[in-house]
């Protein structure tokens, strides 16, 4: 009885000291790359013995709560040396780690990649990584290491096309995407018309593409966002890298400002190829090139505050003799200070400055027009780990819009043409969101938020009225849609509101682990899009306007189901990712016949209300580990619109019958793989299949005062041939790298090594010679060689 009792006056003696060794603190930290403190983005933190984990946030910076004591902890990231310790766990400690690179000598900063094994353990789906390094080792056209290409190989992604600029996530439009590099918005992502991307390869730190199960944080846009953030730059030596191809060079230097603390980065790319054009006499004047600069500051003011400061600026120039020129650009500014104000709430405030200008000089007809779009974006985000469990982020966020719809300006007094300025459009959208992600149990978790989103259409501007508030009218007599006549007109002075819009938008997400290797994950985000890209062509072209919602053109609504199994085979070996996906928006922009969108003050007598759904089942199969490693997508999709009718008289367009949108792909196959046959030798090999896009072909023909008219039926009825091509290419990297601080390496490729002449579009037309009517193809590329070298030291 007595030792009985000694036991339980000890357990009551020890049992504070074992609840108190048992009481869970929070650390936290910023992970950094060894070599030049750049901050990893999605670094593993994990603690086995307790099955306890958190990643890296865009910062870098990671926050967990663990029981006190000595912990085993494990922290892992693609491309780096996993790293191992047991750690003294204290109340509120600061615990910093640096990893070490163990991916190719070239790529000084290695991001978790696509080729990782499938997240099981969080709600996250509809969602793609890719690593830089495995980018660059794609063969592409040209040479070019091309961001937007390389997404095309994952599944749900597709474009219009060889030559075409943007790309389609799940049936949408590429207006439909929003692009962030370094948080500030891009209106057009590519140089050369569509040939190459914006992205210098070189400057890219992470990128990541959210398809479905969107966070709330992202607003704006109705089929995806695509996030990119530059490198920070070397805080402890100083380095330059770049690389010399056929069409451009490029060339990127950084290093400390003050060492550990502060660095710098600056790159730029430039083209050369019209140089080539001089050397012939008919094309002294004649000029097609791109530059493009990235730069960044960043300096840790102490161990709770940064400040950087980011920007990129960009320029195509097309000269044609001394008679036509066209230059357009995007231009970036972001301003940005990380706070922590524990180790439980981080802090990031944006002062975000974008400019998308278009510029067109036609000294032959004697006028020159230019068009854009800036925003002023001020936004304040806050990331609250409030335990292992459970993590709040919420914040706000405040655009303001100048839309420049159009400048005409005479080239010279002889012109006879008058300067005019298309009236500029305004608007202002300001959101609120928060968001949330809890463990319920250790196997199910969920992820859920809310935006609120108001916009508001601001003066000054002149608004037509017409007869029953209707711009296009419909002719009975001719079955067709044609433009109103305004009755009247209303000028807004400056920043009066002449319409304004508010929306709810839930997001939620829910994952359940089967096991340690297998979930099963289902999503359902609504996202609203105020800002309409006026443009009639299958994909974005620097011609096309953008303009706001206001009282006859109303926000873009999307609404995204999706489910998907998750697996990893072979301790991560491998993996499957399967999902199935929904998605319907309202309001989407149709055309009546022969809409006319260029210089158009009254964009509204041509334009429609209708409606899309985009539906489809994507698979991916990744070999994760090995000499060879890559991916297998493959989608099966359809996506569609629909314009009714607004009464019972009217017959829509394709008499209000759903019909094939400009984005419809049925079938999209892509394969990749990279093969490292030893240190000296590593291949790579990207395959591509698409269904041809949809295009509407004449269905017949009459003869007026002896020219052949085509007639043309539905819509989209038709398709272009099946669109394929096999790239491949070899990377030669010598073995006295090592021994020297020069490291180069050289990239050979072949873009459609077996020279298929895909179609970029089919037109048709009477033959001059014999009179009949004729089918002509477009192709862009054949077989193109190419060989680049890329150094750093």
């Amino acid at each position: 009885m007595q030792n009985n009792l000694q036991k339980v006056f000890l357990f009551f003696i020890f049992l504070p000291i074992w609840v108190f060794s048992q009481e869970k603190v929070t650390i936290s930290g910023i992970i950094t790359d060894s070599k030049n403190n750049e901050t990893l983005i999605g670094v593993n933190v994990y603690f086995p013995d307790l099955k306890i984990g958190a990643t890296t946030n865009e910062y870098g910076f990671y926050s967990v709560a663990v029981p006190s004591g000595n912990q085993n902890i494990e922290i892992s990231y693609i491309g780096y040396e996993t790293l191992q310790q047991n750690i003294t766990i204290t109340p509120n400690a600061k615990l910093n780690f640096a990893l070490k690179e163990g991916g190719q000598e070239l790529e000084e900063v290695v991001i978790t990649g696509n080729a990782g094994r499938a997240n099981t353990r969080t709600p996250e789906m509809s969602v793609n990584k890719m690593s830089i390094s495995t980018i660059k080792k794609m063969p592409v056209v040209l040479g070019e290491v091309d961001v937007i290409k390389s997404i095309l190989l994952l599944p749900g992604v597709t474009n219009a096309g060889e030559g075409t600029s943007g790309f389609n996530v799940r049936g949408g439009g590429a207006d439909q995407n929003l692009i962030l590099l370094d948080e500030a918005t891009l209106f057009n992502s590519s140089h050369v018309f569509g040939f190459f991307s914006v992205f210098n390869p070189d400057a890219i730190k992470d990128l990541k593409l959210y398809k479905g199960g969107i966070p709330a944080r992202f607003g704006g846009r109705a089929s995806s966002v695509l996030d990119i953030y530059q490198k920070d730059g070397n805080s402890k030596s100083f380095h330059m890298s770049g690389g010399i191809g056929l069409i451009s060079s490029r060339l990127l230097a950084e290093g400390p400002i003050v060492k550990d603390k502060g660095s710098f980065l600056i790159g730029g790319r430039a083209s050369y190829a019209h140089l080539f054009l001089k050397l012939s006499e008919d094309n002294k004047n004649n000029s097609a090139y791109f530059y493009d600069l990235n730069t960044k500051l960043s300096y840790k003011l102490n161990e709770n505050n940064s400040v950087y400061m980011s920007g990129y600026f960009g320029r195509d120039l097309f000269k044609l003799n001394k008679s036509f020129s066209n230059i357009y650009g995007n231009t970036t500014l972001n301003l940005r200070w990380n706070h922590l104000f524990s180790n439980k709430l981080f802090s990031n405030l944006s002062l975000i400055y974008s400019d998308y200008y278009y510029g067109l000089d036609l000294d032959f007809v004697g006028f020159k027009w230019n068009s854009g779009i800036k925003t002023y974006n001020l936004k304040y985000d806050f990331k609250n780990y409030i335990s292992e469990k459970f993590k709040l982020n919420y914040g706000i966020n405040g655009n303001y819009y100048e839309f420049n719809p159009g400048t005409i300006d005479p080239t010279s007094e002889e012109s006879g043409i008058n300067s005019d300025q298309l009236d500029k459009k305004y608007a202002f959208e300001p959101s609120l969101y928060i968001e949330a992600e809890n463990k319920i149990t250790p196997k199910l978790s969920v992820a859920y938020g809310l935006r609120y989103s108001l916009f508001y259409r601001l003066g000054s501007s002149t608004i037509n009225v017409y007869q029953d508030n209707n711009p296009v009218i419909f002719n009975n007599d001719l079955q067709i849609y044609q433009k109103a006549t305004p009755i009247d007109s209303i000028y807004y002075g400056k920043n009066k509101v002449i319409q304004s819009f508010d929306n709810l938008e839930p997001r939620f997400s829910v994952g359940y682990q089967l096991n340690e290797d297998q979930a099963v994950k289902a999503s359902y985000n609504r996202m609203v899009q105020y800002l309409q890209l006026v443009s009639n062509t299958s994909s974005p072209t620097p011609l096309d306007i953008w303009t706001p919602s206001d009282n006859f053109i109303q926000p873009q609504i999307a609404d995204q189901v999706a489910v998907g199994y998750f697996r990893n085979i072979k301790n991560g070996d491998y993996s499957v990712e399967v999902e199935s996906f929904y998605k319907k928006i309202q309001n989407r922009l149709d055309y009546i016949d022969g809409a006319d969108l260029i210089a158009n003050e009254a964009l509204e007598q041509v334009i429609l209300n209708g409606r899309m759904r985009a539906y489809g089942l994507e698979l991916m199969l990744k070999k994760n580990e090995g000499d060879i490693t890559g991916w297998i997508s493959y989608t099966l999709s359809k996506s569609e619109q629909q314009t009714p009718g607004r009464n019972a008289s009217e017959t829509g367009i394709n008499n209000g019958n759903w019909y094939r949108s400009a984005y419809d792909k049925t079938h999209n196959l892509a394969v990749t793989g990279a093969y490292s046959l030893n240190e000296k030798w590593s291949f790579g090999a990207n395959f591509i299949l698409q269904s041809g896009q949809p295009v509407t072909y004449p269905n017949g023909k009459y003869d007026y005062l002896g020219i052949s008219v085509p007639t043309f039926g539905d819509r989209n009825v038709n398709r272009l041939p099946t669109y394929h091509h096999l790239d491949l290419s070899a990377t030669l990297t010598p073995r006295k790298n090592k021994n020297r601080n020069w490291k180069g390496e050289w990239v050979f490729s072949i873009y459609n090594i077996y020279n298929r002449m895909n179609a970029a579009s089919v037109s048709f037309g009477q033959n001059e010679d014999t009179g009949y009517n004729e089918a002509v193809k477009l192709s862009i590329f054949g077989a193109v060689p190419a060989v680049t070298y890329n150094f750093k030291f």
